[in-house]
């Protein structure tokens, strides 16, 4: 049975044998596997995809856009969004997820040399956009449906910062009361454990739907947005109104960009400039959509979301085609924007009550941010906290088992 990290940027699959855990490595030279899609129209108007880097590579070569798609993960809680369009056939989310699943097991197949079809599987606490227990279940099923399309014939689930306890605590020589933070793209997932040589007791956990997704999101907000049109008005029957804020509010959502690409979006997006007292703004933001630049968009976004992790300011800079995007970024801005979502974070911590911890391990590439390394600084002294294999550490405790 393989350990099979799907996440909502990247993912990992790890397989244990003789006790010792291998990470499967991707063309990229990577151990972690982007959780994207690209589909390019061929023969018959049928679809072609890739998945994780070479549908990078194959987006990023193409001279006509074909369809990305990325953190598809974030839908699965969603009951209104059962299917999309894709190229002129219709795809339930299910089934596009069974396209990357299926491709990483194949992949592990062949590194392995063993055949793949059951995997230790991790899920968040809480899925985004879940707001009960009965909207994580319905999560949990559709990502089981993908699996068994994939060609998975047993899955079993394990909560994901539990997963990344299995990791921490195959090092110990004496048992420990651990707090793991979790930190996703798309959730922020903690739990409170007793593990060491003993076993793993599950004491406690708590999650929150917001991590690197929404942080970003708050960058494009105030940083992009405004330079695309948000805040502008249109003329609309001798009136002035407000251009639509819904269009910038899926902007900020990594997972809704390509469904802005929508024949009826771009018609609406084409008319704005005519209508609007900065025309150039929202051409720009057109042609940033007509020419799916979201990708490189969030790379520029994060890009700067990294910098800030080590420096007090960083140059945001995005410049594609005629969309040219400057601005210097501090720091301190960057943590009132973001503030709502830290005090979500740190009430998630405080609920947990665990005063007395003897460690913190923090995983995902949100634990960067020194905003949110502070929460548990604060609360349980900057000796305490450790981190490491930030994007593998759920797929190695998925391996590990129980």
């Amino acid at each position: 049975m393989v350990g099979l990290d799907f996440g909502t940027t990247n993912s990992s699959i790890a397989v244990r044998v003789d006790g010792v855990v291998k990470m499967a490595q991707f063309a990229d030279g990577s151990e972690s596997y982007r959780s994207i899609l690209y589909a390019e129209a061929r023969r018959a108007a049928r679809a072609q995809w890739w998945t994780g880097p070479e549908a990078i590579t194959q987006y990023l070569d193409a001279d006509a856009k074909g369809r990305l798609i990325q953190s598809l993960k974030s839908f699965l809680a969603s009951r209104s969004l059962r299917s999309t369009e894709v190229l002129g056939r219709h795809y339930t989310i299910e089934e596009l997820i069974a396209i990357l699943l299926r491709d990483l097991r194949t992949e592990a197949e062949r590194q392995f040399g063993v055949p793949v079809r059951e995997a230790r599987v991790g899920r968040p606490v809480r899925f985004v956009g879940a707001d009960s227990e009965a909207d994580d279940a319905y999560a949990v099923e559709r990502l089981r449906q993908a699996f068994t399309l994939a060609g998975f014939e047993r899955v079993e689930f394990e909560m994901e910062p539990v997963a990344a306890a299995g990791f921490y605590a195959a090092r110990l020589r004496n048992d420990e009361l651990l707090l793991v933070g979790d930190f996703g793209g798309g959730t922020s997932d903690f739990s409170l454990l007793r593990v060491g040589p003993g076993g793993r007791e599950l004491l406690g956990n708590d999650g929150v739907g917001l991590a690197g997704d929404t942080f970003d999101a708050r960058l494009i907000r105030h940083v992009v947005s405004p330079e695309l049109g948000l805040g502008s008005s249109i003329g609309s029957m001798g009136k002035r109104l407000p251009v639509p804020v819904w269009l910038y509010s899926n902007l900020e959502r990594w997972h809704y960009l390509s469904f802005l690409r929508s024949k009826e979006t771009l018609h609406l997006l084409k008319t704005l400039p005519g209508q609007s007292e900065e025309p150039e703004k929202l051409r720009a933001l057109y042609d940033l959509v007509n020419e799916d630049l979201g990708y490189r968009l969030h790379q520029a976004v994060q890009r700067t979301k990294r910098e800030l992790s080590s420096a007090e300011s960083a140059e945001f800079r995005f410049s594609e085609g005629s969309v040219d995007i400057g601005a210097t970024v501090r720091r301190a801005d960057f943590e009132e924007w973001i503030a709502e979502d830290l005090a979500a974070i740190a009430g998630c911590v405080d609920r947990l009550g665990a005063k007395q911890v003897d460690r913190v391990f923090l995983t995902g590439g949100t634990s960067f941010v020194p905003a949110v390394r502070r929460i548990f600084e604060e609360r349980f002294g900057a000796e305490r906290i450790e981190s490491g294999s930030e994007f593998t550490s759920i797929a190695h405790g998925l391996a590990l088992g129980g």
